[in-house]
C-alpha cells in the first residue's frame, strides 16, 4: 500500500530518504511546513524532482529576472510567447510565428552518450510541439574534452550517433551548431540542443489546465523504469573524477514513437481538441501535472493507478519520477474526449484519461482509491526554493588578465606564418567537422537552404513567398573565462553576425547557460556577469531573450568547465533566394575585409595552439554599434544581390575564414594584407565585428557605397583566382590540397584510434 496522506499526518516521525533524493535539510523542513505534516512518499518524490536545480532554477532565477527589463518586441513584431512558456514564439510576418528554444542534456550524455543525446533531441522537440508548432529543424552546440583523450573516443561517437539516430528518424534537418574541444569538458561534455518550430499565430498553445470538469489525458508511450529521477537529479549534482556518482538510469528514446506523437498531436491541434498541453520532460508526471495545474484556473485530480505502465512493478513514487520519453499530457473538454481518443488510436498512440480539472487549488493524486498526494501545485512547480547564493570575483582573474596574449612571441617570416596556418587549420577547434555533421540529415523535408558548414542554418518557411528564417548558435568559453561579461557579449555578437552575413535580419535569442557548481561563489559571479552581459548586449541590439535553459554542476573532480553561455540567434529573411553563402565561387571576384582589426590575440586559437594552451589577457572588444552597422550592410547587400559570398571572422581570424572560403569550392585567392598591424595580427586576431566578402567588380561601387553609408570600414585584399593556392603576397603561398589535408584529418584520425568502439557507437 502506498503511503497515504492520512498515514503521513498520523505518523509525523517516520524517517524519510530526503537526502538520497537530493533535497537539503532546510528544503525538507520547508516541505513539511508547507504541508503542515510530513510528506507522503509520493509527495516527497514530486518535491525532490521539481525542486531540483534542473527543474526549479533555484540558484539562477534571481539573476534571470534581469532579462525582464528587455523590450518584449523584435524588429519584426512583438513576442507572442517568452520566458516562462515552454518556448519563445516570434512573429515573423505573413501570419507565421516561429517558436524556438535551447536545452541541455549534459550529464545524461556522459553517463550514456547515445541515449542521453538522443533523448535531449526528443525533449526539446516536444517543447516546441507543446507550443502548437510543427518542429522543422534542430541544431546541436557540443563541447568535448581533448580530441585525443581516451574517453572522447567513447563520448563523441556515442553522442553524435544519438543525435543523428533520433533526429534523422524524426525527419528533422540538423542545420547547424558547434563542436568545441577543451580539457575542462573532459568528464563533462556539453550536449545542448535547439529546436525550431512553425505555426500560424492562432495555433499558439499554452501549458495550463483550465475549465472545471475538463479531462486530463496522458498519451504517447507507456511509463517505464528508465530515467527515474534522470535529468532532474543527475543534472543537479557534481560529478567526481573518481569514486561513486549518482547515476539514475538514463532515459531511453524511441524516435518512431515520437514521430507518431508529433503527427497525432498536430492532427489534434487541427481539430481544436486540446485546451492545454504539457510535454513530459525532466520530472515526468510530477512536472506535467503540477505545472499544468499551477498555470491553470483550478486544481487537478489524477488516478495514478490507471497510468499505462511498461513495468507493472513500479511503485507510485517511481511512476511519478519516471522520465520515460515520448509522453504528453493534454487537457480536453468532455465532449471532445471520444474524438481525441479516436485520433490517437488512428496513429497507434496510447491514450488514457487519467484525471480531470477540479474546482479549488489542489493537486490530488490517488492510488487505487487512496490519496497519496494532496498539495498546492504552485508550491511544487513555481514556488520552490529561491537561493541568492554567495558570489565572489575570483582572486585569480587579475593574474590571468595580466598574462597578456598580445605579448606572446609572434611569427614574422613567410615560412613561419605558413607553418602556423597549417598547424592551426589542423587543430581540433578549427578543423573540418564533417565527420560529425555528415551523420546528420541536413536536407530532409526539402526546405534547408543553408546548413553546415555555413555561418548559419537557413530554412524556407513559405514555398510561395520564399519567406525564411536563419539560426546560429555560438559561444567562446575561453573568452568567457577571461571575462564572463564580455564573453557572453561576444557569444551574442557572433551569433548575431553569423545570421546577418547570410542576409537575414537578427530578431531574437534563446540561450543555454552552462556553468560549474552554483555552490561555488566564483561560478555564481561568472554566471551573474554573463547574465548582465547578455542583458546589456540585447538592449543594444534590440534582440529580446525569448527563453532558454540553465545547466549548473558542470564540474568534474573539482574542475569547473569554462563558463559556456551559448546564444542561439533567430533571423528572418524575406526571400531565401537572396541568401548569401560562404565560399569563394567565381575567379576574378574581389575579396574585401569589412570591419576593424585590432591587436586582440588573448584567448585566441592562435594562443591556444601555438603557445601550449595559453589562456590569459582580455578578450576582444565588443562594439555593438559596429555589429549593427555591419549587419545592416549585409542584409541590404543580400536584398540587392551584390555578393557572391560572405563569411564572418571569429575563431582563427582572417586566416581561418580564408581557408574555409577557399576550400568550399576549391577556389584559391591572391591577397595583400593591410599594413595597420603585423602579419600575425592581421591573419590570426579574433577581433569582433568583421567579415570577408567576395563580389564581382561590377557590383563593387554599389557595395562600397553601402559600407560608406553605414560607416563600415572596408579594405580590398585581393581577388579570387583560378589557381588552387592560397597566396598572401610577399609572405607565403600554400596549395589548397595541403590545407585540405591538414584541415580534414584530425577527427577521422582520432576516431580511428579505436575503430571497434567507434564503429559500435556510430
Amino acid at each position: 500500500m502506498a503511503d497515504t496522506v492520512d498515514n503521513a499526518r498520523n505518523t509525523p516521525d517516520v524517517s524519510q530518504p530526503w537526502s538520497e533524493l537530493g533535497l537539503k535539510q532546510d528544503e525538507y523542513d520547508s516541505i513539511r511546513q508547507i504541508l503542515g505534516r510530513r510528506p507522503t512518499g509520493a509527495e516527497l518524490a514530486m518535491y525532490s524532482v521539481m525542486w531540483s536545480e534542473h527543474c526549479s532554477y533555484k540558484s539562477s532565477k534571481v539573476h534571470l529576472k534581469r532579462f525582464g527589463v528587455l523590450e518584449q518586441t523584435t524588429p519584426r513584431g512583438p513576442l507572442l510567447a517568452g520566458i516562462g512558456d515552454n518556448a519563445g514564439a516570434v512573429d515573423i510576418g505573413q501570419g507565421y510565428a516561429v517558436t524556438f528554444k535551447a536545452e541541455s542534456h549534459n550529464h545524461p550524455s556522459y553517463v550514456e552518450p547515445h541515449q542521453g543525446a538522443a533523448t535531449g533531441i526528443g525533449g526539446i522537440v516536444r517543447d516546441i510541439l507543446a507550443m502548437g508548432a510543427r518542429p522543422i529543424g534542430v541544431m546541436d552546440p557540443l563541447r568535448f574534452g581533448p580530441l585525443d583523450a581516451p574517453d572522447t573516443q567513447r563520448v563523441l561517437p556515442g553522442i553524435v550517433g544519438g543525435i543523428s539516430a533520433y533526429g534523422n528518424c524524426l525527419g528533422l534537418p540538423n542545420i547547424g551548431g558547434e563542436v568545441v574541444f577543451d580539457k575542462t569538458y573532459y568528464g563533462n561534455p556539453l550536449v545542448n540542443a535547439l529546436c525550431v518550430g512553425l505555426m500560424k499565430h492562432e495555433d499558439l498553445k499554452r501549458a495550463q489546465a483550465t475549465g472545471v470538469g475538463n479531462k486530463v489525458i496522458m498519451y504517447g508511450a507507456a511509463t517505464g523504469g528508465d530515467g527515474i529521477g534522470g535529468a532532474s537529479i543527475l543534472a543537479s549534482e557534481t560529478f567526481e573524477a573518481d569514486g561513486p556518482v549518482k547515476r539514475p538510469s538514463v532515459q531511453v528514446g524511441d524516435p518512431f514513437m515520437e514521430k507518431l506523437l508529433i503527427e497525432c498531436t498536430l492532427e489534434l491541434f487541427a481539430e481544436d481538441l486540446i485546451g492545454g498541453l504539457q510535454d513530459f520532460g525532466a520530472a515526468g508526471i510530477s512536472c506535467a501535472t503540477s505545472e499544468l495545474a499551477s498555470a491553470g484556473d483550478g486544481g487537478m485530480r489524477v488516478e495514478l493507478d490507471v497510468v499505462p505502465l511498461r513495468d507493472s512493478t513500479l511503485s507510485p513514487e517511481e511512476i511519478l519520477m519516471s522520465e520515460s520519453q515520448e509522453r504528453m499530457m493534454a487537457v480536453v473538454e468532455p465532449g471532445k474526449v471520444d474524438r481525441f481518443l479516436e485520433i490517437c488510436a488512428k496513429w497507434d498512440v496510447l491514450a488514457t484519461v487519467v484525471g480531470e480539472v477540479t474546482d479549488g487549488d489542489r493537486l490530488v493524486i490517488t492510488w487505487h482509491g487512496e490519496t497519496i498526494v494532496d498539495v498546492d501545485p504552485k508550491t511544487v512547480a513555481h514556488e520552490g526554493p529561491t537561493y541568492n547564493r554567495p558570489l565572489a570575483r575570483p582572486d585569480w582573474i587579475d593574474r590571468v588578465n595580466a598574462d597578456d596574449g598580445n605579448a606572446l612571441r609572434r611569427p614574422t617570416s613567410g615560412p613561419e606564418l605558413a607553418l602556423t596556418l597549417l598547424a592551426m587549420v589542423g587543430s581540433p577547434n578549427l578543423c573540418d567537422k564533417c565527420w560529425i555533421t555528415s551523420q546528420y540529415d541536413r536536407y530532409v523535408r526539402g526546405n534547408s537552404v543553408l546548413a553546415q558548414p555555413e555561418d548559419a542554418g537557413m530554412l524556407r518557411i513559405d514555398e510561395k513567398t520564399n519567406l525564411g528564417i536563419a539560426l546560429s548558435t555560438d559561444c567562446n568559453g575561453r573568452f568567457a573565462y577571461l571575462n564572463p561579461y564580455l564573453g557572453a557579449q561576444l557569444a551574442l555578437a557572433e551569433s548575431y553576425r553569423n545570421v546577418a552575413v547570410t542576409g537575414a535580419e537578427p530578431v531574437a535569442i534563446t540561450d543555454c547557460l552552462n556553468f560549474g557548481s552554483p555552490e561555488d561563489p566564483e561560478v555564481m559571479w561568472q554566471f551573474q556577469e554573463a547574465i548582465m552581459g547578455l542583458v546589456d548586449g540585447c538592449q543594444e541590439l534590440g534582440t529580446p531573450v525569448t527563453g532558454g535553459n540553465v545547466s549548473f554542476y558542470n564540474q568534474t573532480g573539482g574542475t569547473n568547465i569554462l563558463p559556456t553561455p551559448v546564444v542561439g540567434m533567430l533571423g528572418v529573411i524575406d526571400d531565401v533566394n537572396t541568401r548569401t553563402p560562404i565560399g569563394f565561387a567565381y575567379a576574378g571576384d574581389a575579396v574585401l575585409l569589412l570591419g576593424t582589426t585590432r591587436e586582440e590575440m588573448s584567448g585566441s586559437v592562435w594562443a591556444q595552439v601555438m603557445h601550449d594552451d595559453h589562456l590569459g589577457g582580455m578578450p576582444p572588444v565588443v562594439d555593438f554599434g559596429a555589429e549593427k552597422a555591419l549587419a545592416s550592410v549585409m542584409v541590404a547587400a543580400a536584398r540587392e544581390q551584390l555578393l557572391s559570398s560572405a563569411h564572418d571572422l571569429a575563431d582563427g581570424g582572417l586566416a581561418q575564414a580564408l581557408v574555409e572560403c577557399s576550400l568550399r569550392h576549391g577556389k584559391g585567392v591572391a591577397l595583400t594584407l593591410p599594413e595597420e598591424h603585423d602579419a600575425c595580427v592581421q591573419l590570426f586576431s579574433e577581433s569582433a565585428g568583421r567579415a570577408i566578402v567576395s563580389l564581382s567588380g561590377a557590383k563593387l561601387a554599389r557595395f562600397t557605397e553601402l559600407c560608406t553609408e553605414h560607416g563600415v570600414p572596408l579594405a580590398r585584399l585581393g581577388e579570387v583566382t583560378g589557381s588552387a593556392e592560397l597566396e598572401i603576397t610577399g609572405l607565403f603561398s600554400l596549395p589548397l590540397d595541403e590545407l585540405r589535408e591538414a584541415w580534414t584529418a584530425p577527427i577521422p584520425e582520432a576516431m580511428a584510434a579505436n575503430p571497434a568502439e567507434v564503429a559500435e557507437t556510430v
